[in-house]
């Protein structure tokens, strides 16, 4: 059996596009113990994610998170589950839909947008797959995670040139590292804050909570800490937020080893011991709202803080489909795009394609 997967038709002559693929983390096809622990066995099978021996952590994930975990994990889903879906996968969706749109006024270039998730479906080689069907040579991978982590930007680095890997006539592929700095994000995170604050008034306290990693990632090399902390300093600072009225912390920590803090749920705790009136919590490190923002951040850490005795926790929700980020995202494709204009032309395609059949092309 050969190593390569068939490939797609062949046209001389035919225009020559650019791919753009979103990536994100992924969802559960249904808020369902089942669908949840088909989901939960690819992600965390990732040994980018789960950097434990794999012999040991193999007993652990079956004997113990698989049975245990899928149900509870399935009933916090339910609790943010839309009628449209998933709001992590519908929120992304949307966004590579408008990004298509946006493209289009200022892209010349023949191109197409599309979106997959790293675990579950629509999964990265499906779509690198459908976008090289359509004629795409090349494409640019784009993960929607703001900072860089092994554990979130590189495995969907190494799914994607696993599946270009099998292609006998492989694209060109482009890559975006992170985005933790750019201009046009940076400013439409501070802006969703401040537009937040016009509507429902000004907390008293900002927590910027990011997705927590093991601790032990940093001391291996891993820059996520440190992007995500440049990025809470340059909203804060674009906002106008003195030190003590803000806190960069992380939250989602699983399992009893040290992770990245200081941890959202303690930050959120001491601040209702403090007696603090109201605190607003924004998550800048994901650009879609999700089971981590909707759940973990709107319903529980809320019910936390008022059990802690704080009087009011206020979410603010993320970027999804706001103007100012979609016109940062389309900036952001632009840039990374530069140098992959072909100048191709409808005269010079014809000559392509009457060369190839005189020196005996079928088509």
């Amino acid at each position: 059996m050969s190593h390569f997967a068939k490939e797609p038709p062949h046209v001389h002559g035919s225009a020559p596009k650019i791919g753009i693929l979103l990536v994100n983390l992924g969802s559960p096809e249904a808020p369902t113990p089942a669908a949840v622990r088909r989901y939960l066995r690819e992600f965390l099978s990732d040994p980018y994610v789960v950097e434990i021996p794999r012999p040991v952590w193999w007993l652990i994930l079956n004997l113990f998170v698989l049975t245990t975990r899928p149900k509870a994990s399935a009933g916090r889903y339910a609790q943010v589950w839309t009628r449209e879906g998933s709001p992590l996968t519908v929120h992304t969706e949307k966004q590579a839909t408008m990004l298509r749109g946006y493209l289009g006024e200022r892209l010349k270039q023949p191109h197409v947008v599309d979106y997959a998730m790293r675990y579950g479906r629509p999964s990265i080689r499906e779509k690198l797959e459908s976008l090289k069907a359509q004629g795409c040579d090349r494409i640019l991978l784009l993960p929607l995670y703001p900072q860089y982590s092994a554990s979130t930007t590189a495995t969907a680095f190494n799914a994607a040139f696993e599946a270009v890997g099998r292609m006998r006539n492989a694209p060109a592929l482009r890559t975006v590292k992170h985005f933790h700095d750019h201009e046009g994000y940076i400013g439409a995170a501070a802006q969703a804050i401040q537009d937040d604050w016009v509507r429902n008034g000004r907390g008293d306290h900002l927590v910027l909570s990011f997705h927590g990693v093991p601790r032990r990632t940093l001391d291996l090399g891993d820059p996520y800490h440190c992007e995500c902390l440049k990025t809470g300093r340059l909203i804060a600072e674009r906002i106008g937020l003195k030190p003590g009225f803000y806190t960069i912390a992380f939250q989602s920590r699983f399992g009893r080893t040290e992770w990245l803090k200081p941890y959202t749920a303690e930050v959120i705790r001491g601040l209702a011991k403090k007696k603090t009136g109201r605190v607003d919590v924004a998550c800048p490190g994901f650009v879609s709202d999700c089971l981590e923002t909707l759940e973990e951040i709107a319903i529980e850490a809320k019910a936390e803080f008022l059990k802690a005795g704080g009087r009011e926790l206020h979410y603010i929700p993320c970027l999804n489909e706001r103007d100012d980020w979609l016109h940062a995202l389309t900036d952001i494709v632009l840039k990374n795009l530069l140098g992959w204009n072909s100048g191709t032309t409808p005269e010079s395609l014809k000559a392509s394609r009457d060369r190839a059949l005189q020196l005996g092309a079928r088509r």
